[in-house]
């Protein structure tokens, strides 16, 4: 037993040990707060039972829910409770309840609290554990009435499992003062859990270690969900912790005329940025990306937040691209997300599993816009995709991400500014000549290398998609409204297999 309790108490809950270093210093007590519905119950069921696992006697003290609602509790998250861990539901005296026989010269809330205290202190020498959890400490705040009696009463807590073995996790739901922090200065590490509620979409949780005495932590908040299982926390993402070693080469789209557009290729390890109005191809172009790594042996993993996957699946049939063959063979990981009902968070684990489990070298993002409306605000989408962008160019992953610009031809704007962030901006337009709508594609940005400043007319047909060479003719194709300045029609020709589906 030494041995094991030289070693950190860890939680058993994905994600949280990594924000906590390793999980709970022994021999100490910590503070779990957070409002009514942030999960601290859940979390400590969770801590008990990763104890009970390791072999360790556990003790949960309730002075707010009933045997019965705990074990309810766990069963909703398909947790057992095992023998190794005794549930004391604490409960007043009867004579307390008992209208008739109350105190009327003394302060009932006096002899509760100090049976209350008795109680616990009962229960623990009988049980002996290596692990306890209060529940909660709002009722003994209710009980001490004063904020100087709640202190003496926590510190007495305090240096009573202070002379044990045991690892004591404190509930509070915060329903009393917020400003109070008298528990803060007494405990050895607090953790704030937080609810939030956005304009649409349901509710939003995170978490931030607040204090964590003598330990280096992971800082920030952190998103997690309440699921099946239990709590998932997802730690935030420091790119500069993953690096790994890879050969930079370059990589072909697949599609020559493409390739000498960007100079190339796409190097190995980079983002790339493709912008351009609604209807201008840019799931299709970053599918070509897709086809070209499954055809080296590559694997591939695309986040859809848009596009249903059927119809992406049918459409892209239609072009000679078998999407849901490339699934089915394990070739390619896609999935089609909610916007609404997933943090920014859970999207960077996801996309980070992908990568590590999957080993997916190509990722997709499709589109930006629909990934913004999971974002708090501007700002932390610019600082997410920072992180993310750089942990997957350290990964040896080559990242392509689509944005949709308001409006259709002439003077455009993106809803979020990310082109510096991407080592590579691909520029799709539509342009009007002789008599018809087309599509133009430039490269405008490219940090790894070389590329064309030309701007090549592109089609998109049963075959797919089709490049033609650089429009040296007209001027003014960003534009949408070119002029015609040359010698010779450049343009490609008119195809009745030409489709307006991208």
């Amino acid at each position: 037993m030494d041995n094991v309790l030289t070693k950190k108490a860890e939680t058993g809950i994905p994600g949280l040990d990594d924000v906590l270093a390793g999980g709970f210093t022994r021999r100490h007590v910590f503070l779990l707060e957070g409002s009514p519905g942030t999960g601290k119950t859940t979390v400590a069921l969770q801590f008990l039972i990763e104890g009970a696992r390791l072999d360790e006697r556990c003790l949960y003290i309730s002075l707010s829910e009933t045997d019965e609602e705990l074990r309810d509790a766990a069963a909703s998250h398909d947790l057992e409770i095992s023998d190794n861990i005794e549930i004391f539901e604490l409960v007043p005296p009867e004579s307390l309840l008992d209208a008739d026989q109350q105190q009327s010269l003394l302060y009932s809330s006096d002899l509760e609290l100090g049976e209350t205290t008795k109680l616990i202190f009962e229960a623990f020498e009988r049980v002996k554990p290596q692990r306890v959890v209060i529940d909660s400490l709002s009722e003994i705040r209710l009980l001490a009435q004063s904020s100087l009696r709640y202190r003496r009463q926590i510190l007495a807590l305090k240096h009573y499992f202070s002379r044990s073995n045991a690892t004591v996790l404190l509930l509070d739901d915060m329903t009393a003062d917020s400003l109070d922090k008298t528990v803060h200065s007494v405990v050895h590490g607090v953790i704030y859990l937080e609810q939030l509620a956005p304009d649409y979409g349901p509710e939003r949780r995170r978490l931030r270690i607040i204090k964590y005495r003598g330990q280096a932590f992971r800082g920030g908040y952190h998103d997690y969900i309440v699921q099946k299982g239990g709590i998932a926390v997802f730690p935030r993402l420091r790119a500069i912790e993953h690096k790994t070693d890879f050969e930079r080469t370059t990589l072909s789209s697949g599609i020559e005329e493409f390739d000498d557009l960007l100079g190339g290729g796409i190097e190995r390890g980079s983002s790339t940025l493709l912008i351009g109005p609604a209807g201008t191809g840019k799931s299709l172009f970053v599918l070509q990306f897709v086809v070209a790594a499954v055809k080296r042996g590559e694997r591939a993993a695309v986040f859809l937040f848009d596009e249903e996957l059927g119809l992406l699946f049918s459409r892209t049939k239609a072009m000679g691209l078998d999407l849901e063959k490339m699934r089915d063979d394990g070739l390619m990981h896609i999935e089609q997300l909610d916007a609404a009902e997933l943090s920014p968070g859970e999207f960077a684990q996801r996309v980070r599993d992908r990568v590590t489990s999957f080993d997916a070298k190509t990722v997709v993002i499709d589109s930006i816009n629909g990934y913004q409306a999971s974002m708090p605000e501007e700002n932390a989408l610019i600082l997410h995709m920072h992180e993310l962008l750089q942990y997957l160019n350290r990964q040896g992953a080559n990242t392509y991400l689509t944005v949709a610009q308001h409006g259709l031809v002439g003077d455009m704007k993106s809803p979020v500014d990310v082109t510096y962030l991407a080592d590579s901006v691909i520029l799709l337009r539509y342009f009007e000549a002789i008599g018809q709508v087309r599509r133009a594609v430039s490269v405008i940005k490219k940090r790894t290398g070389r590329h064309e400043y030309t701007i090549r007319e592109y089609r998109i047909s049963r075959n797919g998609l089709t490049l033609g060479e650089p429009l040296t003719g007209f001027q003014g194709v960003l534009r949408g409204v070119p002029t015609f300045v040359g010698e010779k029609q450049s343009v490609l020709e008119s195809s009745d297999k030409d489709s307006s589906d991208s």
